[in-house]
């Protein structure tokens, strides 16, 4: 089971560092995708980062803006979001899957519940 920390109320030019973390186990071998679902949208991929090789944008508006970063020592994967704009606002998901990244949400096996990012003055 994943779970995502680290949401909540930012103004636009902010920043906010999410967090996914598994209650059991580790994420070794895992690639963690960061997913969105904006209001009235329908869920999208971010970026991932896979066990190998690094991290891979899915999403031209967050390059430069979203990195991903990975704590093996905590079994965390973080996700750096800068200067963050209204359009950012949504539910924010991690997923795992096996090794390599996937831009398919139904390559995924496990899900975090998502936490809440709002971007608003």
């Amino acid at each position: 089971q994943l779970v995502e920390s680290g949401g909540g109320l930012v103004q636009p030019g902010g920043s906010l560092r999410l967090s996914c973390a598994t209650s059991g186990g580790n994420l070794r071998h895992r690639a963690i995708g960061w997913f969105r679902r904006a209001p009235g949208k329908e869920r999208e991929a971010l970026l991932c980062d896979g066990w190998h090789g690094g991290p891979t944008h899915y999403l031209d508006s967050v390059k430069g803006r979203f990195t991903v970063s990975r704590d093996n020592a905590k079994s965390t994967v973080d996700l750096q979001m800068d200067d963050l704009k209204p359009e950012d606002t949504g539910v924010y998901y991690c997923a795992a899957r096996n090794i390599v990244c996937s831009v398919f949400e139904n390559d995924y096996e496990e899900w975090g519940q998502g936490t809440q990012v709002t971007v608003s003055s």
